[in-house]
């Protein structure tokens, strides 16, 4: 397997990287550009730190709106079984999408011209918006288009887990192994080999040697059936294998930190104290 735990720990921070190194690299050739022509033409009608000002504002106002595109693919999928209501709220969160992306775009030239002592006129408010909104819409769209691509490489990439189970088997059946399917491979892993569990929406993430898989279940659920098997809930977003815990050490604040042997730091709560304590009494 590919190891690349940093990246994958740190997938999302890597993806707002790249996206906004392509931005800004798009927009800087936009604004060179819109100085290229005029000079060419002799029609310098600007400053030639005007363009910057208009791409990277334009740029900034994107970015701060990654979040809630993200919130909205994740609150609201798209159903193609229901396409035209998806593509209502869809066509009405590009709308939204488009009138904050103006009023960021503009606050920030105002302010700029404004410390310049200029004026920034944005012209006629109705024409205007209706001309950002063509571009607007298309970069919805764009932005749609590649975080779900992204989403769906860090899926290959991270691989899926599953658990190997026979249909007589109960509803929460002690299991050893899971199967792990990754870049169009399968692999097993043993649930002894797991250092500690984190709750991740609908999935939670095995943690095995610095890498990551999801598995499609609750923390709740999953901690429940590994109990016999030496895992502890600590956490309402946490449980580990006792069998990788190095140390303990109680904080100010009444909880208490775990470092396990890979060097990890995990937050043990209050809440989950006495049951780690009395699991931690019977494994020893």
């Amino acid at each position: 397997m590919v190891r690349s735990p940093h990246f994958l720990q740190y997938s999302n921070l890597y993806g707002v990287g790249f996206l906004a190194a392509y931005i800004f690299i798009n927009n800087t050739i936009n604004a060179t550009s819109d100085i290229m022509e005029a000079q060419r033409l002799n029609k310098l009608l600007f400053e030639w730190w005007e363009p910057f000002i208009w791409e990277y504002s334009s740029a900034l106002g994107t970015l701060a709106l990654v979040p809630g595109i993200v919130y909205l693919l994740t609150a609201y999928p798209f159903n193609f079984q229901a396409m035209g209501r998806s593509l209502s709220v869809y066509l009405l969160a590009s709308l939204i999408f488009s009138v904050l992306h103006v009023s960021m775009m503009v606050g920030i030239r105002e302010l700029v011209y404004w410390s310049n002592n200029r004026d920034y006129d944005f012209g006629l408010l109705w024409y205007e918006f209706l001309y950002e909104y063509r571009k607007d819409l298309l970069s919805f769209a764009f932005l749609i288009a590649v975080i779900k691509g992204y989403q769906y490489f860090m899926a290959q990439l991270k691989g899926e887990a599953r658990v190997l189970q026979s249909a007589e088997e109960s509803v929460q059946p002690q299991f050893e192994r899971l199967l792990v399917r990754k870049l169009g491979k399968e692999f097993i892993i043993k649930v002894s080999e797991i250092e500690w569990i984190e709750s991740s929406g609908n999935y939670v993430n095995l943690h095995i040697n610095g890498r990551a898989y999801p598995l499609r279940t609750t923390l709740t659920k999953l901690s429940e059936q590994l109990i016999s098997q030496g895992f502890c809930r600590v956490h309402r977003s946490y449980a580990v294998r006792l069998d990788a815990i190095c140390s303990i050490m109680p904080i100010h604040s009444g909880d208490s930190e775990i470092t396990l042997k890979n060097g990890k730091k995990i937050n043990l709560s209050r809440r989950y104290k006495e049951q780690f304590k009395s699991l931690l009494l019977i494994d020893g």
